[in-house]
Protein backbone atom coordinates (compact mmCIF):
# COMPACT_ATOMS: atom_id res chain seq x y z
CA UNK A 1 0.00 0.00 0.00
CA UNK A 2 1.10 3.55 -0.99
CA UNK A 3 1.19 6.21 1.43
CA UNK A 4 1.65 10.22 1.07
CA UNK A 5 4.51 11.43 3.53
CA UNK A 6 3.89 14.36 5.28
CA UNK A 7 6.70 16.79 6.31
CA UNK A 8 5.76 18.79 8.94
CA UNK A 9 8.56 21.46 8.55
CA UNK A 10 6.93 22.80 5.27
CA UNK A 11 3.90 21.54 5.78
CA UNK A 12 3.46 19.54 2.22
CA UNK A 13 2.50 16.16 1.29
CA UNK A 14 4.83 14.40 -0.79
CA UNK A 15 3.48 12.16 -3.49
CA UNK A 16 4.82 8.64 -3.09
CA UNK A 17 7.39 6.60 -5.59
CA UNK A 18 4.10 4.78 -7.34
CA UNK A 19 2.38 7.97 -7.95
CA UNK A 20 5.25 9.17 -10.29
CA UNK A 21 5.70 5.88 -12.18
CA UNK A 22 1.85 5.79 -12.89
CA UNK A 23 1.52 9.37 -13.58
CA UNK A 24 5.10 8.96 -16.00
CA UNK A 25 3.46 6.15 -17.50
CA UNK A 26 0.11 7.81 -18.48
CA UNK A 27 2.23 10.95 -19.52
CA UNK A 28 3.87 8.88 -22.02
CA UNK A 29 0.82 6.75 -23.39
CA UNK A 30 -0.22 10.17 -23.85
CA UNK A 31 2.42 11.37 -25.55
CA UNK A 32 2.84 8.17 -27.80
CA UNK A 33 -0.89 8.69 -28.79
CA UNK A 34 -0.31 12.47 -29.55
CA UNK A 35 2.50 11.45 -31.91
CA UNK A 36 1.46 8.88 -33.61
CA UNK A 37 -1.87 11.22 -34.62
CA UNK A 38 0.00 14.43 -35.14
CA UNK A 39 3.29 12.68 -37.41
CA UNK A 40 1.55 9.93 -39.23
CA UNK A 41 2.59 9.83 -42.89
CA UNK A 42 0.70 11.08 -45.33
CA UNK A 43 -0.45 9.12 -48.45
CA UNK A 44 0.40 11.98 -50.69
CA UNK A 45 2.80 15.03 -50.75
CA UNK A 46 2.41 17.74 -53.42
CA UNK A 47 5.67 20.16 -53.70
CA UNK A 48 5.39 22.86 -56.10
CA UNK A 49 8.72 25.69 -56.03
CA UNK A 50 7.50 29.07 -56.65
CA UNK A 51 9.14 31.89 -57.64
CA UNK A 52 7.58 35.45 -57.84
CA UNK A 53 3.51 33.86 -58.13
CA UNK A 54 1.87 36.03 -56.28
CA UNK A 55 -1.17 36.38 -57.99
CA UNK A 56 -1.58 32.59 -58.76
CA UNK A 57 -1.21 31.34 -55.44
CA UNK A 58 -4.62 31.49 -54.05
CA UNK A 59 -6.17 30.24 -56.69
CA UNK A 60 -3.77 27.44 -57.59
CA UNK A 61 -4.51 26.42 -53.92
CA UNK A 62 -8.13 26.39 -54.00
CA UNK A 63 -8.01 23.94 -57.25
CA UNK A 64 -5.62 22.10 -55.02
CA UNK A 65 -7.70 22.12 -52.23
CA UNK A 66 -10.84 20.78 -54.51
CA UNK A 67 -8.74 18.24 -56.38
CA UNK A 68 -7.32 16.97 -52.61
CA UNK A 69 -10.50 16.96 -51.29
CA UNK A 70 -12.66 15.48 -53.91
CA UNK A 71 -10.02 12.37 -53.55
CA UNK A 72 -10.56 11.88 -49.99
CA UNK A 73 -6.80 11.13 -49.22
CA UNK A 74 -4.37 12.12 -46.51
CA UNK A 75 -2.02 14.66 -48.10
CA UNK A 76 0.66 17.78 -47.10
CA UNK A 77 1.18 20.29 -49.61
CA UNK A 78 4.55 21.76 -49.93
CA UNK A 79 5.42 24.87 -51.06
CA UNK A 80 9.08 25.96 -51.41
CA UNK A 81 9.88 29.42 -51.88
CA UNK A 82 13.04 30.20 -54.17
CA UNK A 83 13.67 33.59 -53.49
CA UNK A 84 10.67 35.57 -54.16
CA UNK A 85 10.82 38.81 -54.04
CA UNK A 86 7.58 39.96 -54.11
CA UNK A 87 5.12 38.76 -52.01
CA UNK A 88 4.63 35.40 -52.58
CA UNK A 89 6.41 34.22 -48.87
CA UNK A 90 3.99 36.38 -47.18
CA UNK A 91 0.54 34.68 -49.26
CA UNK A 92 2.35 31.46 -48.82
CA UNK A 93 2.29 32.19 -44.53
CA UNK A 94 -0.76 33.15 -44.57
CA UNK A 95 -2.23 30.20 -46.78
CA UNK A 96 0.05 28.13 -44.11
CA UNK A 97 -2.14 29.25 -41.52
CA UNK A 98 -5.55 29.05 -42.75
CA UNK A 99 -4.80 25.18 -44.03
CA UNK A 100 -3.07 22.50 -41.97
CA UNK A 101 -2.27 20.64 -44.63
CA UNK A 102 0.23 23.05 -46.07
CA UNK A 103 3.84 23.47 -45.36
CA UNK A 104 5.91 26.00 -46.96
CA UNK A 105 9.81 26.24 -47.02
CA UNK A 106 11.57 29.51 -47.78
CA UNK A 107 15.05 29.34 -49.59
CA UNK A 108 17.68 31.72 -48.42
CA UNK A 109 17.77 32.76 -52.35
CA UNK A 110 17.11 31.74 -55.66
CA UNK A 111 19.11 29.16 -56.64
CA UNK A 112 16.75 27.58 -59.45
CA UNK A 113 13.87 24.95 -59.43
CA UNK A 114 16.15 22.04 -59.46
CA UNK A 115 17.23 23.08 -56.10
CA UNK A 116 13.33 23.79 -54.99
CA UNK A 117 12.59 20.20 -56.21
CA UNK A 118 15.14 18.63 -54.31
CA UNK A 119 14.32 20.68 -51.37
CA UNK A 120 10.47 19.32 -51.82
CA UNK A 121 11.54 16.11 -52.06
CA UNK A 122 13.58 16.16 -48.94
CA UNK A 123 10.99 17.49 -46.79
CA UNK A 124 8.08 14.99 -48.02
CA UNK A 125 6.68 12.51 -46.04
CA UNK A 126 3.99 10.79 -48.62
CA UNK A 127 4.29 7.64 -50.14
CA UNK A 128 3.39 8.87 -53.49
CA UNK A 129 5.58 12.31 -54.21
CA UNK A 130 3.84 14.54 -56.94
CA UNK A 131 5.68 17.45 -58.45
CA UNK A 132 3.83 20.27 -60.17
CA UNK A 133 3.95 24.16 -60.81
CA UNK A 134 2.82 26.92 -59.09
CA UNK A 135 1.51 29.01 -62.14
CA UNK A 136 -1.97 27.61 -62.33
CA UNK A 137 -0.15 26.19 -66.24
CA UNK A 138 -0.61 22.85 -64.14
CA UNK A 139 -4.44 21.42 -63.40
CA UNK A 140 -4.50 19.94 -60.12
CA UNK A 141 -7.68 17.59 -61.25
CA UNK A 142 -4.77 15.41 -63.43
CA UNK A 143 -3.73 14.64 -59.96
CA UNK A 144 -6.35 11.51 -60.20
CA UNK A 145 -5.29 10.29 -63.69
CA UNK A 146 -2.01 10.03 -62.38
CA UNK A 147 -2.57 8.05 -59.30
CA UNK A 148 -5.26 5.85 -61.36
CA UNK A 149 -1.64 5.16 -63.46
CA UNK A 150 0.60 4.36 -60.53
CA UNK A 151 -2.31 1.72 -59.17
CA UNK A 152 -1.70 -0.24 -62.79
CA UNK A 153 1.32 -1.49 -61.06
CA UNK A 154 3.74 2.05 -62.37
CA UNK A 155 6.37 3.41 -60.30
CA UNK A 156 6.76 6.91 -62.37
CA UNK A 157 3.68 8.79 -63.82
CA UNK A 158 4.75 11.11 -66.26
CA UNK A 159 2.70 14.04 -67.75
CA UNK A 160 2.72 15.07 -71.19
CA UNK A 161 0.73 18.45 -72.34
CA UNK A 162 -0.25 16.63 -75.42
CA UNK A 163 -1.82 20.80 -76.24
CA UNK A 164 0.48 22.81 -74.70
CA UNK A 165 -0.33 26.42 -74.56
CA UNK A 166 2.99 27.94 -75.05
CA UNK A 167 4.47 29.98 -77.87
CA UNK A 168 5.22 27.70 -80.54
CA UNK A 169 8.67 28.97 -81.92
CA UNK A 170 10.45 30.14 -78.55
CA UNK A 171 9.27 27.36 -76.31
CA UNK A 172 7.09 24.73 -78.30
CA UNK A 173 9.30 23.83 -81.09
CA UNK A 174 12.52 23.76 -78.60
CA UNK A 175 11.15 21.55 -76.20
CA UNK A 176 9.71 19.09 -78.88
CA UNK A 177 13.54 18.93 -80.09
CA UNK A 178 14.83 18.49 -76.78
CA UNK A 179 12.65 15.74 -75.64
CA UNK A 180 13.93 13.77 -78.92
CA UNK A 181 17.38 13.92 -78.09
CA UNK A 182 16.66 13.34 -73.90
CA UNK A 183 14.58 10.33 -75.24
CA UNK A 184 17.49 8.99 -77.37
CA UNK A 185 19.83 9.33 -74.65
CA UNK A 186 18.61 8.46 -71.85
CA UNK A 187 16.66 5.31 -73.46
CA UNK A 188 12.94 6.42 -72.01
CA UNK A 189 10.69 7.35 -74.08
CA UNK A 190 8.40 9.95 -73.05
CA UNK A 191 7.03 13.07 -75.51
CA UNK A 192 7.50 15.53 -72.47
CA UNK A 193 10.33 15.36 -69.94
CA UNK A 194 9.72 19.52 -69.15
CA UNK A 195 6.57 18.68 -67.37
CA UNK A 196 6.43 19.45 -63.69
CA UNK A 197 3.69 17.52 -62.95
CA UNK A 198 4.73 14.05 -62.11
CA UNK A 199 3.91 11.08 -59.95
CA UNK A 200 6.44 8.72 -58.38
CA UNK A 201 6.16 6.35 -55.35
CA UNK A 202 8.75 7.38 -52.46
CA UNK A 203 11.26 4.23 -52.71
CA UNK A 204 12.04 5.66 -56.32
CA UNK A 205 13.16 8.73 -55.50
CA UNK A 206 14.80 7.71 -52.42
CA UNK A 207 18.40 7.54 -53.44
CA UNK A 208 17.94 10.15 -56.13
CA UNK A 209 20.36 13.59 -56.27
CA UNK A 210 19.67 16.35 -58.26
CA UNK A 211 22.40 19.02 -59.33
CA UNK A 212 22.53 21.76 -62.17
CA UNK A 213 18.95 21.35 -64.13
CA UNK A 214 18.40 17.55 -64.06
CA UNK A 215 14.73 17.73 -62.36
CA UNK A 216 13.70 17.04 -65.66
CA UNK A 217 15.95 13.85 -66.02
CA UNK A 218 14.46 11.99 -63.08
CA UNK A 219 12.25 9.41 -64.92
CA UNK A 220 15.53 8.54 -66.40
CA UNK A 221 17.17 7.81 -63.06
CA UNK A 222 14.38 6.05 -61.77
CA UNK A 223 14.61 4.07 -65.01
CA UNK A 224 18.07 3.15 -64.10
CA UNK A 225 16.78 1.95 -61.11
CA UNK A 226 14.40 -0.92 -62.69
CA UNK A 227 11.14 1.75 -61.95
CA UNK A 228 7.94 1.57 -64.18
CA UNK A 229 8.02 4.59 -65.99
CA UNK A 230 4.83 5.49 -68.37
CA UNK A 231 3.05 8.63 -69.59
CA UNK A 232 -0.78 10.31 -69.73
CA UNK A 233 -1.24 13.05 -71.16
CA UNK A 234 -2.57 16.28 -68.77
CA UNK A 235 -4.16 19.42 -69.17
CA UNK A 236 -2.57 22.32 -69.74
CA UNK A 237 -3.33 25.75 -69.43
CA UNK A 238 -2.08 29.24 -70.49
CA UNK A 239 -0.10 31.34 -68.43
CA UNK A 240 -2.89 34.54 -67.09
CA UNK A 241 -0.76 36.08 -64.62
CA UNK A 242 2.95 36.14 -63.92
CA UNK A 243 6.21 35.66 -65.92
CA UNK A 244 7.46 32.85 -67.26
CA UNK A 245 10.82 32.03 -65.57
CA UNK A 246 12.38 29.71 -68.88
CA UNK A 247 14.68 31.39 -71.41
CA UNK A 248 16.93 30.16 -74.31
CA UNK A 249 19.57 29.85 -71.81
CA UNK A 250 18.25 27.12 -70.12
CA UNK A 251 18.38 25.01 -73.70
CA UNK A 252 22.15 25.43 -73.43
CA UNK A 253 21.86 24.49 -69.81
CA UNK A 254 19.96 21.07 -71.10
CA UNK A 255 22.78 20.44 -73.29
CA UNK A 256 25.17 19.93 -71.05
CA UNK A 257 23.43 18.22 -68.30
CA UNK A 258 22.86 16.02 -71.50
CA UNK A 259 26.54 15.37 -71.89
CA UNK A 260 26.40 14.69 -68.04
CA UNK A 261 23.06 12.61 -68.75
CA UNK A 262 25.00 10.23 -71.32
CA UNK A 263 28.37 9.90 -69.20
CA UNK A 264 25.92 8.84 -65.59
CA UNK A 265 24.12 5.84 -68.09
CA UNK A 266 27.38 4.62 -69.81
CA UNK A 267 29.93 4.88 -68.10
CA UNK A 268 29.37 6.78 -64.51
CA UNK A 269 31.25 3.53 -63.04
CA UNK A 270 33.61 2.90 -65.82
CA UNK A 271 35.25 6.06 -66.63
CA UNK A 272 38.16 4.30 -67.52
CA UNK A 273 36.53 3.23 -70.89
CA UNK A 274 35.91 7.46 -71.34
CA UNK A 275 39.23 8.42 -70.73
CA UNK A 276 40.98 5.31 -72.32
CA UNK A 277 39.45 5.47 -75.49
CA UNK A 278 40.02 9.44 -75.57
CA UNK A 279 43.60 8.44 -74.86
CA UNK A 280 44.29 5.74 -77.20
CA UNK A 281 42.80 8.35 -80.10
CA UNK A 282 45.40 10.84 -79.23
CA UNK A 283 48.23 8.12 -79.04
CA UNK A 284 47.17 6.72 -82.23
CA UNK A 285 47.40 10.41 -83.34
CA UNK A 286 50.96 10.84 -82.27
CA UNK A 287 51.82 7.77 -84.07
CA UNK A 288 50.54 8.68 -87.23
CA UNK A 289 52.12 11.90 -86.99
CA UNK A 290 55.61 10.72 -85.89
CA UNK A 291 55.29 7.73 -88.61
CA UNK A 292 54.36 10.44 -91.41
CA UNK A 293 57.18 13.21 -90.28
CA UNK A 294 60.01 10.28 -90.29
CA UNK A 295 58.33 9.54 -93.89
CA UNK A 296 58.91 12.88 -95.12
CA UNK A 297 62.18 12.94 -93.79
CA UNK A 298 63.39 10.22 -95.32
CA UNK A 299 61.22 10.39 -98.72
CA UNK A 300 64.00 10.54 -101.09
CA UNK A 301 65.34 7.16 -99.63
CA UNK A 302 62.22 5.35 -100.97
CA UNK A 303 62.38 7.62 -104.35
CA UNK A 304 60.08 10.51 -103.99
CA UNK A 305 62.44 13.24 -103.00
CA UNK A 306 59.83 15.77 -103.99
CA UNK A 307 57.93 15.16 -100.80
CA UNK A 308 61.01 15.02 -98.82
CA UNK A 309 61.09 17.85 -95.99
CA UNK A 310 62.95 18.17 -92.52
CA UNK A 311 61.33 18.07 -89.13
CA UNK A 312 61.82 21.57 -89.01
CA UNK A 313 59.89 22.49 -92.17
CA UNK A 314 56.54 20.49 -91.05
CA UNK A 315 54.66 20.91 -87.60
CA UNK A 316 54.11 17.50 -87.51
CA UNK A 317 56.93 16.20 -84.78
CA UNK A 318 55.39 18.47 -82.61
CA UNK A 319 52.17 17.63 -83.08
CA UNK A 320 53.34 14.23 -82.32
CA UNK A 321 54.73 14.91 -79.32
CA UNK A 322 51.87 17.17 -77.91
CA UNK A 323 49.32 14.16 -79.18
CA UNK A 324 51.02 11.95 -76.53
CA UNK A 325 51.58 14.47 -74.55
CA UNK A 326 47.30 14.81 -73.97
CA UNK A 327 47.62 10.62 -74.53
CA UNK A 328 49.35 10.27 -71.13
CA UNK A 329 47.30 12.51 -69.50
CA UNK A 330 43.88 11.07 -70.79
CA UNK A 331 45.23 7.75 -69.46
CA UNK A 332 46.32 9.25 -66.01
CA UNK A 333 42.92 10.81 -65.36
CA UNK A 334 40.95 7.49 -66.40
CA UNK A 335 42.75 5.82 -63.64
CA UNK A 336 42.31 8.72 -61.16
CA UNK A 337 38.73 8.74 -62.11
CA UNK A 338 38.34 4.97 -61.43
CA UNK A 339 39.98 5.73 -58.23
CA UNK A 340 37.26 8.07 -57.01
CA UNK A 341 34.52 5.64 -58.64
CA UNK A 342 35.70 3.20 -55.90
CA UNK A 343 36.31 5.47 -53.02
CA UNK A 344 32.40 7.13 -53.56
CA UNK A 345 31.07 3.39 -53.42
CA UNK A 346 32.89 1.51 -51.08
CA UNK A 347 33.64 4.65 -48.46
CA UNK A 348 29.92 5.12 -48.45
CA UNK A 349 29.13 1.50 -48.84
CA UNK A 350 26.81 1.94 -51.77
CA UNK A 351 26.40 -0.55 -54.67
CA UNK A 352 26.65 -0.40 -58.18
CA UNK A 353 22.90 -2.34 -58.44
CA UNK A 354 19.53 -1.63 -57.43
CA UNK A 355 17.30 -4.70 -56.12
CA UNK A 356 13.31 -4.04 -57.15
CA UNK A 357 12.55 -7.26 -54.16
CA UNK A 358 13.40 -10.17 -51.99
CA UNK A 359 11.80 -13.32 -51.62
CA UNK A 360 12.88 -16.23 -49.68
CA UNK A 361 14.81 -13.80 -47.46
CA UNK A 362 13.75 -13.15 -43.42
Amino acid sequence: MSVDVYNPACKLYFPSRKFYIITFAVLKEMDSADTTTTHQAPELSLFLPVLDEEDNLRPMHAKIKAALDALGKTAEVIFVDDGSTDKSLAILKDIAAEDGRVRVISLRRNYGQTAAMSAGIDAAKGEILIPMDADLQNDPADIKRLLDKLDEGYDVVSGWRKNRQDKMVSRKIPSMIANKIISWIGDVHLHDYGCSLKAYRRDVLKDVKLYGEMHRFIPIYASWAGARVTEIPVDHHARTAGKSKYGISRTIKVIFDLMTIKFMAEYHTKPIYVFGTAGMLAFAASVLAGLYAVFLKFAHVFGLPQYHADFVETPLPVLSIVMFAISIQFFLMGLLAELLVRTYHESQDKAIYAVREKIGFE
